[in-house]
């Protein structure tokens, strides 16, 4: 997963503020820094948002 579809997966909120969630210490390590940006583990970010955003977890279902 990368930072647009975290980024979409939280309700479309501001690059910066993706930037800076990706950065807390309780966010997911990435998998991998690519040339085109840093990916993470899809499994890893949706146990982070059920945890730390459980209304965001509800949004995913609609």
């Amino acid at each position: 997963m990368g930072a647009h579809e975290i980024r979409v997966r939280l309700g479309g909120i501001s690059r910066q503020r993706t930037y800076q969630i990706t950065q807390r210490a309780d966010f997911p390590k990435p998998l991998a820094e690519l040339q085109a940006g840093k990916v993470w583990r899809a499994e890893e970010v949706e146990a982070w948002i059920k945890k730390r955003r459980p209304h965001q977890d509800d949004l995913a279902h609609c």
